[in-house]
């Protein structure tokens, strides 16, 4: 079987996305399948490494100021030459797609002409976030519209909880789903020694858009910092919010905060094993409390216990396995109890034993091969009727 997978983004560039995507390639490629990959150049400074038995075609695309792909014309810039890519790139028996809704909206038209079926990726209820992003009704409709109708079109939907099936529903989606959940790639991330670092510090890895609402760890952080100084922390992505956080940052005289540029996979494991914890937000109140933040499996696969500040499902997932192992912390949108849960776990960080044995377990019940396995399933079922 020939299968076709596009996406704006890709490994090696840090996303959850990124990862999964790269997980179902290879589990593709392992089933026997020809796999192909239509995406975009990384960022400036990754170099790409792709899997073994996996043909990746990239091409060049227009990126925010924060190196991403995210607004209009970025994702025009890859979505109109996608069309193209489709009809030009020999024919496949399945296609999988990633959003944006305007990639789905052209996969949908593509391959309409190709008379092929595709499973799109509906991780996150998108015209939802971009509520959050602006008011104008106008471009909320028509984001609405054109993610429906990519939803519409294909054969079958892949989601990540039950919310989003939910939501889906609730939009006017038939489409026949599967709730995969999500993992994380365990040959990447696991717990190792932790390097030495010059000053403690905690880590918010991935990206920090408005629904995440991070501007609260940095409230936290500030008054966490009074009775514990000397401690970093560090947002390790990207995201529309960058140039707010900073100026908070300022405002608050916060030192020690430090913004840097998405990194690998490896580079961002190194981070998280040697972090005092990991921050994670979701902003309540905003039309996406259903919404899970995936970045907590790589955390935990590291080593590196989690403190969410926010609502969802997230908050959820540590309260039902803080038994078994030490995942986190879980409290509510206030950044007292952030500054609380912080000093928590500083004044009794977790153990080297405790953190293996945390990375050991969440990298059994949490890997990424076996959802990637369950895609590959759903694509031999669509690809080879």
């Amino acid at each position: 079987m020939r299968v076709i997978i596009a996406s704006r983004i890709y490994s090696p560039e840090p996303s959850a996305a990124s990862f999964m995507l790269e997980s179902i390639a290879e589990s593709l490629s392992g089933a026997g399948h020809d796999v192909t990959v239509l995406t975009t150049k990384p960022p400036v400074g990754i170099a790409a490494s792709d899997v073994a038995g996996v043909c990746v075609k990239r091409a060049a695309v227009l990126r925010d100021k924060s190196g991403y792909v995210r607004g209009y014309l970025p994702y025009l810039s890859f979505d109109l030459p996608l069309f193209f890519r489709l009809l030009f790139t020999k024919k496949a028996d399945v296609y999988l797609v990633e959003p944006p809704p305007t990639t789905g909206a052209v996969m949908r038209v593509a391959l309409a002409l190709l008379r092929r079926p595709y499973i799109y990726d509906a991780a996150d209820v998108w015209s939802d976030a971009a509520a959050m992003a602006t008011r104008s009704r106008l471009v909320l409709s028509l984001l609405r519209a054109l993610e429906v109708f990519a939803w519409r079109g294909a054969g079958h939907v892949t989601t990540i909880s039950s919310g989003v099936a939910d939501r889906m529903s609730e939009l006017g989606s038939a489409t026949e789903s599967t709730i995969l959940g999500f993992g994380v790639d365990a040959s990447v991330f696991r717990y190792l020694p932790a390097q030495t670092a010059d000053r403690p510090y905690f880590v918010y890895g991935g990206t920090y858009s408005e629904w995440h609402g991070a501007s609260i760890l940095l409230e936290a952080f500030a008054q966490f910092s009074k009775r514990h100084p000397g401690y970093r922390l560090l947002f390790v992505g990207n995201g529309s919010e960058r140039a707010e956080l900073e100026r908070m940052g300022n405002q608050l005289g916060i030192d020690g905060l430090e913004f840097h540029d998405p990194v690998d996979a490896a580079r961002l494991n190194l981070l998280l094993t040697g972090a005092t914890a990991s921050l994670a937000s979701l902003k309540p109140a905003q039309g996406y409390d259903y919404a899970f933040t995936t970045k907590l499996y790589a955390s935990i696969a590291a080593g590196c216990p989690v403190i969410f500040t926010g609502v969802g499902p997230t908050a959820d997932f540590i309260a039902n396995h803080q038994s078994e192992h030490p995942v986190g912390v879980a409290v509510d949108y206030e950044y007292e109890a952030v500054a609380q849960a912080m000093a928590r776990i500083a004044e009794a960080p977790l153990s080297s034993d405790r953190r293996e044995r945390l990375s050991i377990w969440a990298r059994e019940r949490f890997s990424l091969s076996a959802i990637a396995d369950r895609v590959t399933s759903i694509a031999e079922r669509l690809g080879l009727r």
